[in-house]
């Protein structure tokens, strides 16, 4: 009687042989994460990073099931369970814009107050300067347009 491996075709058994071991280390890092119970876990965390803990266990425990019903051989688009992950997706998304808000950059009031003040000085002494340039560019028109009247 031939080996079952051998009625199957050799990338189905690569295929087949890496989920198994994928699904050994999932069972491993399992063991390894119910050894610490998690409010000792969560005990030093912030409330931002305990929520960033749940999601991902949620949407593991999700993605799990998805895969469980697509071995059975079930749609999951067609299941609730496609709901459930796009409502984890769209939690995962405000915790990301939560944490996207407090890396930007702040707004330093007194410092833009001083930078607008001096530009605005700056530019007032311009003006006065392209109008004394102004003032002199006149005279030396005029005095040009004088001495050549005078030199006929």
């Amino acid at each position: 009687m031939a080996n079952a491996e051998d009625n199957f075709p050799e990338e189905l058994q690569e295929r087949l042989s890496s989920f198994d071991e994928s699904l050994s280390n999932f069972e491993e890092l399992i063991k390894s994460l119910h050894e610490t119970p998690l409010n000792q876990v969560q005990a030093d965390m912030k409330p931002l990073d305990k929520a960033k803990l749940e999601l991902v266990g949620v949407y593991a425990l999700n993605s799990l099931y998805w895969m469980y019903l697509n071995i059975r051989g079930e749609n999951p688009k067609e299941h609730s369970i496609r709901q459930e992950l796009e409502r984890v997706k769209s939690y995962m998304k405000r915790v990301k814009d939560i944490t996207d808000k407090e890396k930007a950059p702040k707004l330093d009031k007194d410092a833009s107050k001083r930078f607008v003040r001096s530009a605005l000085w700056q530019e007032a002494q311009k003006k006065k300067k392209n109008k004394k340039n102004g003032e002199v560019m006149f005279d030396y028109i005029w005095w040009n347009y004088k001495y050549e009247l005078l030199s006929f």
